[in-house]
């Protein structure tokens, strides 16, 4: 876990990443099945997907996720209870605001987009949050800390 601002922002950074990129290519699998044309697709829609993903993080879903984590548990609790606390809730945040913006790059402002949101919300939370959990957490978590030890970011 981060431990000062400029750890959380490169661990955020490094979190967006990895989440926006598997669940672009997810998507597009969904949406028009699996071929390579699918990941160069989402490759090149990375960059806004990535911004938009930034913005969610850091000024919507990140600091409601906290709030929420810390009425669920106690910031004394077990690192796995407040990292679980955490991930879900800001899983959770982050569906429905990507949801939404896949949403309106699919179907773009239209009858539709309500409905659009409304369909891919289940789609992305059933990955998301397993892929968060399982995956995402664990693996970004030790590459940040063997990139960055504790004590080498100052704040």
């Amino acid at each position: 876990m981060p431990i000062n601002k400029r750890e959380s922002l490169i661990f955020t950074i490094m979190m967006c990443t990895f989440m926006v990129f598997v669940m672009s290519v997810y998507n597009m699998i969904r949406i028009h099945g699996f071929n390579l044309e699918v990941i160069a697709t989402a490759w090149l829609g990375f960059p806004l997907a990535f911004t938009v993903a930034m913005i969610g993080d850091c000024f919507i879903a990140g600091p409601l996720a906290k709030k929420v984590a810390f009425k669920i548990v106690s910031p004394t609790a077990p690192k796995w209870q407040i990292v679980t606390a955490i991930s879900g809730s800001m899983v959770t945040g982050m569906v429905l605001i990507m949801s939404l913006f896949g949403a309106l790059v699919g179907v773009g402002f239209t009858s539709f987009l309500w409905l659009a949101w409304l369909y891919n919300i289940p789609a992305n939370f059933v990955v998301a949050l397993p892929l968060q959990l399982l995956i995402a957490g664990p693996l970004v978590r030790l590459c940040f800390r063997k990139l960055f030890p504790i004590g080498v970011i100052t704040a």
